[in-house]
């Protein structure tokens, strides 16, 4: 069963571990929105909206909604339901789960205040910006914030978060502010501050 159609968490799995490139769903029942796709990346992690990167090969889907719920319910939730499922698991190269070996294949994924969400592959034979990215992932949402989009990064020094501001790209023409992405990055773009 899906995250859409699930409203506990007992009825989450409790025995299957999750594996880098499941392909999960993602949703809190409080707000009553559709289930969020988004894939485990090769380091075994996931971003969630609201709480950031969070590891979560080796848990099941339960123990990794509880994680979760944890951190919702201490910053912003007085109460998140939170329901996460595996909908699709990469058939295996060796037999003894995914052993990253798709050859020349290079990927960054987009997150949050875009219209599709979801991980693209980087063509071989060209450089894709983060301006780019974003108008591949369908451009920004209705409340997405363009002058404070994250970049994160893996380094042999560990994550590594470069702040970028987009507005100044894509309206002003600011192109020296405009980063090229490489394999493994992710794009997070958070929704702006809205006072009705």
């Amino acid at each position: 069963m899906g995250a859409g159609t699930l409203n506990s968490m007992d009825s989450l799995d409790n025995s299957t571990p999750i594996q880098p490139m499941d392909q999960c769903s993602f949703r809190i029942v409080e707000d009553r929105g559709n289930a969020i796709p988004m894939t485990v990346t090769l380091n075994g992690e996931i971003i969630v909206p609201n709480v950031g990167v969070v590891q979560a090969a080796g848990l099941t889907c339960r123990q990794l909604a509880m994680k979760i719920k944890s951190q919702l319910e201490a910053s912003i939730y007085k109460t998140a339901t939170v329901i996460l499922t595996i909908d699709y698991r990469p058939p295996s190269r060796s037999g003894g789960g995914y052993n990253g070996t798709t050859i020349g294949l290079q990927f960054f994924t987009v997150y949050g205040q875009v219209l599709r969400q979801g991980k693209y592959e980087i063509p071989s034979d060209e450089d894709i910006t983060i301006s780019q990215a974003v108008l591949r992932a369908g451009g920004f949402a209705q409340f997405a914030n363009p002058k404070k989009v994250r970049l994160v990064r893996s380094t042999p020094q560990g994550r590594k978060t470069i702040l970028v501001n987009l507005d100044d790209v894509m309206r002003r023409g600011n192109l020296g502010k405009d980063v090229y992405i490489r394999d493994g990055d992710v794009i997070i773009i958070d929704e702006k501050n809205v006072n009705f």
